[in-house]
């Protein structure tokens, strides 16, 4: 099977990729080539910038089983992806994502019948908006595609807290670590290697064509829970202090959108759609081990071990405000006076 990844050296493509190595496709992968992820061997690479017109040239007589976009995330990326792609591709599978579900949501799972809403994170509504264009795409030209909706997919160089390898620096000085709200909202953390099992299992089935699939884990912890799992890989403790996530966008706005138009909420999803069509997809990797292989490739390089200082100052804001709201002790009344 022909096989063009646009986009390939991601969290989510590159273990696609070695999935689809494994299953011997014929996999292409155009790529601007900036990634600290390898590809794997046998893979053909396009160096180039997909946005280019020349690298629609360097494709031009080509067709494919399947097209997969990793790199779409506005509605003009799909317009360019259907004036490309008309007549030359079995099935194109785009990449969206499952902030974009109501949310808060109703009801809890999350299945692929939860309405598309998320009033508050412009990232979300224009997922929902390439959605829309190509399911209507399908409805009027059946353009071939399928829609995949990863949740919260890591790998070994993600760490799943805002700041990346500052939140595991701060851990391991004893700072505090932020965490919005009480940190009791429950979350889906899946391993790039389990998802590729599902992404890959859908390439080449017609039965997904016209189709929208969430490909998430089954393990769900709480936000507390995450940073005490990555504070044990590294050997430290944390010191956690929860913070609202409406005081969190206060100071930080792009931070609290995607709190509160994705992180703030309890996700849980029902994967038995998926699981259905893909039977191999069955996701092992807790993150119990996946925090080890973090904290490993981290601690492997120390130029990877980097702190951000505007972010490490940011946190201790937030602490600092955080205990400038709690309630103070009421002091205790003066004795009577003496007659």
């Amino acid at each position: 099977m022909r096989v063009l990844f646009i986009g390939g050296t991601g969290v989510i493509s590159r273990a696609a990729a070695e999935r689809c190595v494994a299953a011997r496709f014929d996999l292409t992968v155009c790529t601007r080539g900036r990634s600290v992820r390898p590809l794997p061997e046998g893979v053909t690479v396009l160096t180039a910038d997909w946005r280019d017109e020349a690298t629609a040239a360097a494709l031009a007589g080509q067709r494919f089983d399947a097209v997969v976009d990793f790199i779409a995330f506005t509605e003009a990326d799909i317009e360019r992806d259907l004036h490309r792609l008309r007549g030359k591709v079995g099935q194109f599978v785009f990449i969206s994502s499952a902030s974009a579900y109501q949310t808060p949501p109703e009801r809890l799972p999350v299945t692929e019948a939860t309405p598309l809403s998320n009033p508050f994170w412009a990232y979300s509504r224009d997922k929902i908006a390439c959605e829309e264009r190509l399911m209507r795409a399908w409805r009027e030209e059946t353009f071939p595609v399928t829609i995949v909706r990863p949740s919260h997919t890591y790998d070994e160089t993600m760490i799943p807290l805002r700041g990346g390898y500052t939140a595991i620096d701060r851990m391991r000085r004893g700072a505090p670590v932020i965490i919005h709200g009480d940190g009791t909202s429950l979350w889906t953390l899946t391993h790039t290697r389990d998802v590729a099992v599902g992404l890959v299992g859908l390439l080449g089935r017609t039965e997904a064509l016209g189709e929208a699939f969430h490909i998430t884990g089954n393990e769900w912890l709480s936000w507390n829970r995450i940073a005490e799992l990555l504070a044990e890989a590294a050997g430290a403790t944390a010191r956690i202090v929860h913070v609202p996530s409406t005081i969190i966008a206060r100071y930080d706005p792009d931070w609290g959108a995607s709190l509160l138009g994705d992180k703030a909420h309890s996700m849980i999803f029902d994967n038995s759609r998926i699981a259905a069509l893909v039977p191999g997809f069955a996701p092992s990797i807790s993150f119990r081990d996946g925090a080890v292989e973090i904290v490993r490739w981290f601690d492997g390089d120390a130029g990877r071990r980097t702190v951000d200082p505007g972010f490490d100052a940011l946190c201790d804001r937030l602490a600092a405000a955080r205990e400038r709201m709690r309630p103070q002790p009421a002091r205790p009344a003066p004795p009577p006076a003496e007659d």
